[in-house]
């Protein structure tokens, strides 16, 4: 279990500045995560790596001399949110573009998507790369779906290495997703991992078994076996992964391919040599030879007992990229001429903003309403955040009552300060979604970011706000989170509620009944929309391969729309009465 920590909220960027105070000599510390502290040759392109929080060494300790040039740190197995990777990639940028290069789940590919459109729209070059090296996750065929887990440093590393080779962006894209192509991982775990200020983990394995085809988020493996001898655990990691070639490798015999063993955060260095031992035979036997293999911790999975293989098989391009040296806290190869740290100071956050647009006595009466509700927001996901984590654990990483909590806080403070400057009901929510989609991460972090801004929109800065305005305003909240979250009705998300949600609040106004009246109905519908998600099936997310853990089990995210939905409408009817 994680024994030490202070409040598990601030756990994250308690960790992150204490990474950053160990290792001077390679980071320095910018809003959204760490850079490098040397100096980068103009014109170099940037490679910008991140993730959620919980996986040391990656994200943060591979960031330095012939690995990243920066990372995006987000919360607890939660992406950053878009603004820190746009921060980030700012701050790291040379003159030469952007490469963001992360594993492939919903929240990263959200998050660092906007932030690539709003480099591009600044003028900077920026491309993405999706690591997709856990065969475990989705068949073959459906390779697009699966998930990035160890298998990131073989592209991180590809990527890094020919950008410091001074390479133009585009071979740079091309050699990383080259590296991705030839990438693929598999583990197995023997108990699950437990969040900072959890009392249990996210998944527990009977005593004698272990699960396969784990997640590096916590998520349950995909079956369960006898517990192996070390030299079967290799035995069937070696098999797995031989069994499914790239594209291009058409017999292991004569290939050479770099090899990380990896532990995931329990199994401890001398049982991943005794592992290694066997694996290095298997490889030897299938004439398969072994290149600068990695054997310890590289993406981990805060306490969880498990290990994972990858094989990267290389070519003439990718094997000089795999050997280049590299330097940087949590992994160094070869050796480098000595560097000085920059000067350079750190990075400012975005100045806190002192005005307003211009709002009406109404929209400023509507404001002092929202904020109220967002006040009850904050109480109620405090009171249910454990049980929220407890269903999101079923089958996914158990994050989501500590994402909504940051959440939430932040929204309420970011409307806080805006009432204070004078700000009208659209204005104020608009500022608690910036905070809130910043602040949270994930993906629930950016659909809430899109729900109160689009409300927010709806009610404007000069209008009294009516129950028409309301409803327009969830309409579009929902249209904008299917839209961005590529979910429908019938997926087992947040969309299974916000759409019943906003359907009922519209059926009621249109029936002219006051907003209060008409809320309470439409809470009433997501109510029963959230229980009913307990018989759906996900067939998106981090719980899409875990499908049948979660029969029986609400979706967390619908399950925390309703109990807001509930919240707001006590204070629409105390605002009433």
């Amino acid at each position: 279990m994680t024994r030490l920590f202070n409040t598990p909220a601030a756990f994250a960027d308690e960790a992150l500045e204490g990474f950053v105070a160990a290792h001077r000599r390679w980071v320095r510390r910018v809003p959204g995560g760490v850079v490098r502290a040397t100096p980068t040759a103009p014109g170099q392109v940037a490679v910008v790596i991140g993730g959620g929080s919980g996986h040391y060494p990656a994200f943060s300790g591979l960031v330095g001399r012939g690995l990243a040039h920066g990372a995006a740190v987000g919360n607890v197995f939660a992406s950053p949110s878009a603004q820190q990777v746009h921060q980030v990639a700012k701050a790291a940028h040379s003159g030469g573009g952007v490469l963001l290069t992360f594993g492939n789940y919903a929240g990263d590919v959200l998050h660092f998507g906007q932030a690539e459109e709003r480099l591009n729209a600044e003028g900077i070059d920026c491309r993405t790369v999706v690591v997709t090296d856990d065969i475990s996750s989705a068949a073959p065929e459906e390779s697009a779906k699966r998930r990035g887990v160890a298998g990131d440093l073989a592209v991180f590393k590809t990527a890094a290495a020919a950008a410091e080779a001074g390479l133009p962006l585009d071979e740079v894209v091309r050699l990383a997703r080259l590296a991705n192509a030839r990438t693929r991982s598999f583990g197995v775990a023997f108990s699950g991992c437990t969040l900072p200020g959890a009392d249990a983990p996210l998944f527990t394995v009977p005593e004698g078994r272990m699960a396969v085809g784990l997640g590096i988020h916590g998520e349950p493996g995909l079956s369960e076996a006898a517990v192996p001898t070390a030299d079967e655990a290799a035995e069937l990691l070696v098999s797995t992964l031989l069994a499914e070639l790239p594209e291009g490798v058409d017999t292991p015999r004569g290939r050479r391919a770099g090899v990380i063993l990896n532990g995931l955060g329990s199994v401890k260095y001398e049982e991943l040599f005794v592992v290694y031992r066997r694996v290095a035979q298997l490889l030897d036997e299938a004439g398969v030879e072994a290149v600068d293999p990695e054997v310890g911790e590289l993406v981990t999975s805060f306490d969880m007992a498990g290990v994972s293989l990858t094989l990267f098989w290389l070519d003439e391009e990718l094997e000089p990229l795999w050997t280049a040296p590299a330097d940087a806290p949590a992994y160094r190869k070869g050796a480098l001429e000595p560097a000085s740290v920059s000067s350079e100071g750190f990075a400012e956050e975005q100045p806190e903003q002192t005005t307003v647009p211009e709002a009406s006595e109404e929209s400023r009466a509507a404001a002092r309403t929202a904020l109220d509700a967002l006040a009850a927001v904050v109480r109620t996901i405090d009171e249910h955040a454990d049980e929220l984590g407890r269903i999101d654990a079923v089958a996914g990483d158990g994050d989501h009552g500590i994402g909504m909590r940051r959440g939430s806080e932040a929204a309420y403070e970011a409307g806080r300060r805006a009432q204070g400057l004078g700000a009208g009901a659209g204005t104020l929510l608009c500022h608690a979604a910036d905070a809130w989609a910043d602040r949270a991460g994930g993906t629930s972090g950016a659909l809430w970011g899109v729900i109160l801004r689009q409300v927010g929109t709806a009610l404007g800065d000069t209008e009294r706000p009516d129950a028409a305005a309301v409803s327009r305003g969830v309409t579009a909240a929902a249209d904008g989170v299917m839209r961005l979250g590529k979910a429908e009705v019938g997926d087992k998300t947040m969309v299974d509620v916000l759409v019943p949600l906003a359907g009922a609040l519209g059926e009621a106004v249109a029936e002219g009944r006051p907003l209060a009246a008409a809320w309470d109905a439409a809470a009433t519908a997501a109510e029963a929309a959230a229980k009913a998600t307990a018989e759906l099936l996900p067939r998106l997310g981090r719980a899409r391969p875990h499908a049948e853990k979660s029969l029986g089990t609400p979706d967390a995210g619908a399950v925390s729309l309703a109990l807001i939905a509930r919240a707001v409408h006590g204070v629409l009817a105390a605002k009433n009465d």
